[in-house]
C-alpha cells in the first residue's frame, strides 16, 4: 500500500495546521482557561519527551535490546518521581530569576556569561543529532509511504513546514505571564494523538494478527517465533547508561526544561506530573512488544524500527497506516518546534544579545521577537544540513544516543546548582570542556571518519560492538573528577557564592540593606530610557510595579529594593539573565557603602521566612514559631514601639504605633524617617540622632489635640546582633496630663474662690455703700461741684466693680476645664461677634476693622470664651490706633495649628515691656484707662486651649509703629481627613 506525495504534504500540511488552530484558539480565549491551565494538560504535553522515539525507536531497540527499552522511559520518570527534591527547587528558582532556559541557570547560579554561552554550544551541538532524528524518522516513514519521493525533498519539505510554525508558536507569547499556554495545549494534543494512535495499533495487531490473547500465548510458545531477545537478561552496561541519560534527561534537554520549568502552571501542577507523566509513558510503552510480535508474525520485510507503519501498511488498512504516519510526523514536530524555541531562546541571551544589546531599538520587544524568529530558521535548516551531512546514514538509536550523551555532559553542574554551594564556575568550564572534548573524540568524531558508528558501537544495527555506554560513563567521570578538583582548589568569588546560597536547597538569601540611587521609581524609568529606551522603560516599570502590588509611584527604600530585583527578574526572562544582571548594575545601581559592612535586609528576610511556613520542619520549625512568637508579642504590645536602623530606615512599626500616629505598618516599614508627617518627622528624627535616651512630656499637636508623650530609646547592638539601630518606646501620656491639669486647676479655683470671696466681702460691700452715698448725695443737692464730685464717685465705685469682675472671671479660668465639651468653632465668625460687640461702643467709632479670616478656618474649642479673647485684642488695638486707623484680622492653616494674627497701626510696645503684658494688673495704658487683667485673661483662655501667644511689636519695620499678636491654637479637623492628609504629607 503506498500514497502519492500530494496526500501526505496534505495531510502533514492539515494536522500542523490544526496544532496551530489550537494554539490560537487557546490564546484568542475560546477555549476556557480552566481547561487550558488543567493539570492534566500540563502533564500531557511533558509527553513531548517522547519525540520519535515514541512510534518507530522504541520498537527497534526492544528487538535488540528486548525490555532494555524501558529504560528510556524508567530514567525519567525516576527523576519525576524524585520531582520534591530535584525538580521543585529548580523551579522555585527559576520562578524566582526568571530563568527560562538551563543556560540560564548556569549563567545565574556561577555568574558567568561564558557558562551560559558554553552550556548553549553544548546543547546546540547535541541537539542537532535529536533534531536529525526526527528529520530522519519522518522522511523515512513518508519515503515508506511512498517510494518514488525524494527523501532529500522530504526532508526539506517538512523542515520548511516546522521552520513556519515553530516561528508562529515561538513568537505567540503571553506578555504577562511570559508562557505559551497556546502552544502547551497544542503539545498536549500532540501526545494525545501519540497515545491514541499507539493504543488502537497495539489493540488491531492483538485482535487481528493473534485473534486475541489466548493467540498470542500460543504464538509465543512456538519455539520459532523469534521472540528470545524480550526474555534475555538485559545486558548492564548499555541500559544503565540509557536509564542515566534519560534521567538526566529531565534537567538538561532543552524541550523537557521548557514545558517543565517555564510552561508551568503552578506547583501543584508539578506535583500531578510527578506520577502522571510516568503513568502516561507506561502506556506509550504497553503497545511496543505487540508491535514488535505483530511485525515479526506477519512479517513485514522492513527494519523493526518502523514497525508501527509497516505493519499497519501490511494489514491493508490506509486509515490506520495514515494515523500512525501521523503520530510519527506530531511526534516529530512537536520535539522540533519545542526544542528549537528553547535552544533559539539560549542562543539569543547567551549569543547575540551579549554580542550586541539593542541599545538603539525604537521596539527591543519586536527586535527580540524577529531575532528569535531567524535564530529559529537557521537551528532548524542547521540540523537539516547535519542530517544530509551525516544523520542520513545513521540509524535513529544512534543519532538519539549521540544527543543524549552530550547532553549528559550538563549534568554534574546542574546537580551542583542546587546540591553543591561550594561549586564555581572555574570547575563548572573545566568539567564541561573536558568532558564534551572526550565525548567528541570518543563518540562524535568517528562519525565523520567513517560515516557511522557500525564498526565500534553496541547498537540494533551493530551488535557485534558494546562499547558506547563506556565511553558515555567515562566522558562523564571526567567531567566529574574536573568539575570538583578544579572548584576545590580554586578561590569562589562573592557574587557566586550569594548566588550559590540563593540556589542551595532549603537555603535562604540575606541581602544586603542598601540605599540605591534612584529615589523613587520615576527615577527608574528615567534611569533604564538610556538602554531600553523610554518606552520599554516605562513598561518594564510598570509591570513589576503591578507584579508586586505597589503604587504607580514609590519612593520606600525597601520597596525600590524589591522592584530592582523584580525588573531584574523579568528583563532575565527577557534577555537573559547575565545581560539583565549587567544592565541592572549599571543603570539601577547602589549608593557606596559608608561603612566597611551593610545591615541585612530584614523585610526580605521577614518575607521569605513567611513563604517557608510551612516547609521547615523539626529545630527550623521551631525557631520559626518563636520567632514568630516574638514578633506577635512586639506587634500586640500595648505601647507604641518602632524599630530604626542607622541609616535611618523604618524596620519596625507595631499596632500601637500605627493607632497612635494613624499611618499603618504598610505605608512605612521600608521607608525612611524623612518620609513621615512633619510633625513625627521632626519628633522622631530628632530623638533617634540626638543623645538624649529619654524624653518625658513633649508636646505634640495630633488631629486638633495636644498629646504629651514620653520617649525612650535604646540601641539594638550587642554580641548577636552587630548591625545597629535604635528601638523607640513612645509612652502616650494625655490623659494622665490631663488628670494632673484638672487636679491642679481644681486645687487654684479652691484658693482663687477662697481669696474672690474674701475679696467681694472686704471689698464689695464698703463699695456698695459708697456708691449707695454718692446716689443719696446727688438727691439731695443741687450743687454743681457736689453732684460732680458724686458723678466722680460713683464712676470709681463702677470701675473698682469691674476689676473685682474681672478678678472673679481670671479665677474661673483654667488649663483644661472644659476640654471635653469643646466644639468646632469658625474663627471667621468669632472675630465677628467681638467686631460687632465693639462697635456698639462711642468709643474708636473711627476705627476700621478688616476681617481677612477664610471661612474654613476651625479650632476646637469654646466659642464665647474666643470671642472674649478677641474682644480684649481687639479693644486693645482700638484704644492704641489714631483716629481713622485700620485693625486687620487674618488667619492662615499651617499644618495641624491654625494662626490668627491680629495687626493695628498704633503707636506699638516699648520693648523694655513686652515680657510683662501678659502679667495680672500690668498695663501700658494711661491712669483710669485699663485694669491690667486683660491680656492675662486673654493668656489664660489661649492657654486653656491648648494654644500660644506672643506680641510683635513694633508691626512694621519701616515705619516703627503698629502692634502684632499671633495666636497659634490647634486647628481641628475631621478622623477622615485628618488620615488623608497624613497620607499626602507622607507621599
Amino acid at each position: 500500500m503506498s500514497f502519492s506525495l500530494p496526500v501526505l504534504l496534505v495531510v502533514s500540511l492539515g494536522y500542523l495546521l490544526t496544532l496551530f488552530g489550537i494554539a490560537h484558539a487557546t490564546e484568542r480565549g475560546r477555549l476556557p482557561g480552566r481547561w487550558a491551565r488543567h493539570p492534566l494538560v500540563y502533564t500531557l504535553s511533558l509527553g513531548v519527551y517522547a519525540g520519535t522515539w515514541a512510534v518507530y525507536g522504541a520498537v527497534g531497540v526492544a528487538a535488540e535490546y528486548g525490555y532494555g527499552f524501558l529504560a528510556y522511559y524508567l530514567g525519567i520518570s525516576g527523576a519525576f518521581l524524585l520531582a520534591p527534591v530535584l525538580l521543585n527547587p529548580v523551579m522555585r528558582i527559576g520562578r524566582a530569576y526568571q530563568l527560562t532556559s538551563l543556560a540560564d541557570l548556569f549563567a545565574f547560579r556561577y555568574r558567568s556569561q561564558w557558562a551560559g554561552t558554553l552550556v548553549t554550544a553544548c546543547t546546540g551541538i547535541a541537539l542537532m543529532a535529536l533534531l536529525s532524528m526526527q528529520i530522519k524518522a519522518v522522511s523515512d516513514s513518508a519515503s515508506l509511504l511512498t517510494p518514488n519521493a525524494s527523501p532529500q525533498l522530504i526532508s526539506t519539505l517538512f523542515s520548511v513546514l516546522v521552520v513556519l510554525f515553530a516561528m508562529l508558536f515561538g513568537t505567540r507569547r503571553d506578555q504577562t505571564s511570559g508562557s505559551h499556554q497556546g502552544l502547551v495545549v497544542a503539545i498536549a494534543f500532540d501526545s494525545l494523538v501519540k497515545l491514541g494512535a499507539m493504543l488502537l495499533l497495539g489493540t488491531t495487531i492483538l485482535f487481528t494478527v493473534f485473534d486475541g490473547p489466548a493467540g498470542l500465548n500460543e504464538w509465543l510458545a512456538m519455539p520459532a517465533s523469534g521472540v528470545s531477545a524480550l526474555s534475555l537478561s538485559i545486558e548492564d552496561g548499555s541500559w544503565r547508561a540509557l536509564m542515566l541519560m534519560s534521567f538526566a534527561g529531565a534537567l538538561v534537554l532543552p524541550h523537557m526544561y521548557h514545558m517543565i520549568f517555564s510552561e508551568n502552571p503552578s506547583p501543584r501542577a508539578l506535583s500531578r506530573a510527578s506520577w502522571g507523566l510516568p503513568l502516561y509513558l507506561l502506556l506509550l510503552g504497553l503497545p511496543v512488544p505487540l508491535i514488535l510480535w505483530g511485525g515479526m508474525a506477519l512479517p513485514v520485510a522492513d527494519g523493526p524500527a518502523f514497525y508501527a507503519l509497516t505493519t499497519a501498511q501490511t494489514l491493508g488498512n490506509p486509515w490506520l497506516t495514515m494515523l500512525m504516519y501521523v503520530a510519527g510526523l506530531s511526534a516529530a514536530s512537536g520535539l522540533m518546534i519545542v526544542s528549537t524555541l528553547a535552544l533559539a531562546g539560549m542562543v539569543l541571551n547567551h549569543v547575540v544579545l551579549p554580542l550586541r544589546t539593542p541599545r538603539d531599538q525604537g521596539d527591543i520587544y519586536r527586535w527580540l521577537r524577529w531575532v528569535k524568529r531567524l535564530l529559529i530558521a537557521v537551528i532548524i535548516f542547521a540540523a537539516l544540513l547535519f542530517h544530509e551531512l551525516m544523520g542520513r546514514d545513521l540509524d535513529l538509536s544512534t543519532l538519539g544516543i549521540l544527543a543524549l550523551s552530550g547532553m549528559l555532559q550538563l549534568l554534574p553542574g546542574a546537580l551542583g546548582v542546587i546540591y553543591w554551594p561550594e561549586g564555581n564556575r572555574k570547575g563548572l568550564i573545566s568539567g564541561l570542556l573536558a568532558g564534551l572534548t572526550l565525548w567528541a573524540v570518543t563518540l562524535v568524531l568517528p562519525l565523520s571518519q567513517t560515516g557511522d558508528l557500525l564498526g565500534w558501537m553496541d547498537l540494533p544495527i551493530a551488535p557485534e560492538y558494546d562499547n558506547w555506554h563506556i565511553f558515555t560513563f567515562i566522558s562523564l567521570g571526567v567531567n566529574i573528577v574536573a568539575f570538583t578538583l578544579v572548584s576545590i582548589i580554586s578561590k569562589t568569588s562573592a557574587e557566586e557564592s550569594s548566588a550559590a546560597q540563593a540556589c542551595s536547597l532549603g537555603a535562604l538569601s540575606r541581602p544586603q540593606r542598601r540605599e540605591l540611587i534612584a529615589a523613587s521609581s520615576s527615577d527608574f524609568v528615567r534611569q533604564l530610557a538610556d538602554p531600553l529606551g523610554y518606552t520599554v522603560a516605562k513598561r518594564e516599570v510598570t509591570r513589576a510595579l503591578e507584579q508586586l502590588d505597589l503604587p504607580p509611584v514609590e519612593y520606600r527604600p525597601y520597596q525600590l529594593r524589591r522592584l530592582r530585583d523584580q525588573i531584574e527578574g523579568n528583563l532575565s526572562g527577557l534577555m537573559g539573565p547575565s545581560v539583565a544582571q549587567d544592565l541592572v548594575k549599571r543603570h539601577l545601581g547602589f549608593k557606596p557603602m559608608v561603612g566597611s559592612r551593610t545591615a541585612q535586609d530584614i523585610q526580605y528576610v521577614e518575607r521569605a521566612l513567611g513563604e517557608y511556613e510551612n516547609r521547615l520542619t523539626g529545630l527550623a520549625g521551631e525557631l520559626d514559631n518563636l520567632r514568630r512568637h516574638y514578633r506577635q508579642t512586639l506587634q500586640n504590645l500595648p505601647i507604641p514601639a518602632c524599630s530604626v536602623g542607622d541609616d535611618g530606615e523604618i524596620l519596625m512599626w507595631n499596632q500601637a504605633m500605627a493607632e497612635l500616629t494613624g499611618i499603618s505598618a504598610d505605608e512605612v516599614v521600608g521607608a525612611r524617617l524623612l518620609a513621615l508627617p512633619s510633625h513625627w518627622r521632626n519628633l522622631l528624627d530628632e530623638f533617634v540622632h540626638g543623645p538624649d535616651l529619654r524624653r518625658y512630656k513633649h508636646r505634640l499637636d495630633l488631629r486638633g489635640r495636644p498629646h504629651w508623650l514620653n520617649l525612650h530609646k535604646a540601641a539594638l547592638a550587642g554580641p548577636d546582633h552587630h548591625e545597629g539601630g535604635s528601638i523607640i518606646l513612645v509612652e502616650d501620656q494625655t490623659e494622665t496630663r490631663l488628670l494632673e491639669d484638672e487636679l491642679m486647676h481644681s486645687e487654684r479655683l479652691a484658693s482663687v474662690g477662697r481669696l474672690a470671696a474674701g475679696v467681694a466681702h472686704e471689698v464689695g460691700n464698703p463699695v456698695t455703700g459708697i456708691s449707695s452715698l454718692a446716689q443719696n448725695l446727688k438727691l439731695e443737692t443741687d450743687d454743681p461741684d457736689i453732684l460732680e464730685t458724686a458723678d466722680q464717685i460713683q464712676q470709681q465705685t463702677r470701675r473698682i466693680s469691674n476689676i473685682l469682675q474681672s478678678l472673679m472671671n481670671f479665677a474661673r479660668t483654667g488649663n483644661h476645664a472644659q476640654a471635653n465639651r469643646y466644639e468646632p468653632v469658625r474663627i471667621r465668625r468669632c472675630v465677628d461677634e467681638s467686631i460687632n460687640l465693639l462697635s456698639l461702643s462711642d468709643k474708636g467709632r473711627g476705627i476700621d476693622y478688616s476681617n481677612e479670616c477664610p471661612e474654613d478656618l476651625f479650632v476646637l474649642g469654646d466659642e464665647q470664651r474666643l470671642v472674649q479673647v478677641f474682644v480684649n485684642l481687639l479693644a486693645n488695638a482700638r484704644d492704641a490706633s489714631p483716629a481713622g486707623g485700620a485693625i486687620r484680622v487674618s488667619g492662615n492653616r499651617d499644618e495641624y495649628s491654625a494662626i490668627i494674627e491680629v495687626v493695628d497701626q498704633g503707636t506699638g510696645i516699648p520693648p523694655d515691656q513686652l515680657d510683662h503684658i501678659f502679667e495680672p494688673f500690668y498695663t501700658t495704658k494711661g491712669a483710669n484707662q485699663g485694669t491690667g487683667l486683660g491680656l492675662s485673661l486673654v493668656y489664660s483662655i489661649v492657654e486653656e486651649h491648648y494654644g500660644t501667644i506672643n506680641v510683635e511689636s513694633p508691626a512694621s519695620s519701616e515705619s516703627g509703629r503698629g502692634t502684632l499678636v499671633r495666636l497659634k491654637l490647634p486647628a481641628y479637623e475631621e478622623e477622615g481627613n485628618a488620615a488623608t492628609d497624613s497620607d499626602n504629607q507622607g507621599s
